[in-house]
C-alpha cells in the first residue's frame, strides 16, 4: 500500500511539474524563436481575410537583412526581395522585374508582424482555452494597460508541445481578420537572394539613383 501511495504522489507531482501558465508557455516560445530564428532564419504565410474581397494569402521568407515575400492579389502575383540596401518586385503578369533603393526609414512588414508572436504578455491577459496532446490554445486578451492602438483586442495563439514553436496566430482589427502560420525555421541564403538568371527574358525597370 505505502507503495502505491508512493507511486501515485510521484505521478501527481510529475503532472503538476509538466503543468505550466499561459504565462509560462510564451516565455518559453519567445526563448525558443529567439534561439532557432535569429541564426537560422523563419519562413511563414499570412493569411488576411477581408469580407467581400476574401482571403489573400503571401509566403515570407527571412535570413537576416534579407527577406524574400511571395503574394497573390486580385489575379496578380508579386515576388518581392529585400536587403539591407535594396528591393527588387517582379510582376509576372508584365514579366517585368523592378528595382529600387530600399527605404531605410520603412520597417519590414513581416518582421514586426513576427513580434506579434513574442512577449504577447506585454500588455494582454493571457489564459489557456484549449490543451490537446499536441499544442496549447491560448487566448491573449488586450488590457487597460495597453494604450498602443494598433494592438488587436484579441489575439489566439497555438503553441506546439515539445518545441514551444508557434504554429499559428490569429487576430483582428476592425473587419480584417490576419492568420500567422505555417512557421518554419532553418531558410537558406538562396531562397532570400534575388538571382537574375532564373527570369530569362524578363525585363528590368532599374528606378535606383
Amino acid at each position: 500500500m505505502k507503495r502505491f501511495f508512493a507511486l501515485l504522489t510521484a505521478c501527481i507531482l510529475a503532472v503538476a511539474a509538466y503543468a505550466q501558465t499561459a504565462e509560462e508557455i510564451i516565455a518559453r516560445m519567445d526563448a525558443a524563436m529567439e534561439q532557432v530564428s535569429a541564426e537560422n532564419g523563419f519562413r511563414m504565410t499570412m493569411d488576411i481575410k477581408i469580407p467581400i474581397l476574401g482571403t489573400m494569402s503571401s509566403d515570407a521568407w527571412s535570413l537576416g537583412d534579407k527577406m524574400r515575400l511571395e503574394a497573390n492579389m486580385m489575379g496578380k502575383k508579386l515576388v518581392t526581395w529585400q536587403d539591407g540596401q535594396t528591393e527588387w518586385t517582379y510582376d509576372a503578369n508584365e514579366n517585368t522585374i523592378t528595382v529600387e533603393n530600399r527605404d531605410q526609414s520603412k520597417k519590414s512588414d513581416e518582421k514586426e508582424n513576427m513580434k506579434m508572436f513574442q512577449s504577447a504578455t506585454e500588455g494582454y491577459d493571457v489564459s489557456i482555452s484549449k490543451e490537446t496532446a499536441k499544442a496549447w490554445t491560448i487566448k491573449c486578451r488586450k488590457n487597460s494597460s495597453n494604450t498602443n492602438k494598433d494592438d488587436p483586442k484579441n489575439m489566439e495563439i497555438v503553441v506546439a508541445k515539445g518545441t514551444f514553436y508557434p504554429v499559428s496566430l490569429s487576430a483582428k482589427v476592425d473587419l480584417v481578420t490576419v492568420t500567422m502560420r505555417n512557421l518554419q525555421f532553418n531558410v537558406t541564403e538562396q531562397e532570400v537572394t534575388f538571382n537574375q538568371a532564373d527570369y530569362p527574358g524578363v525585363t528590368i525597370i532599374d528606378k535606383r539613383m
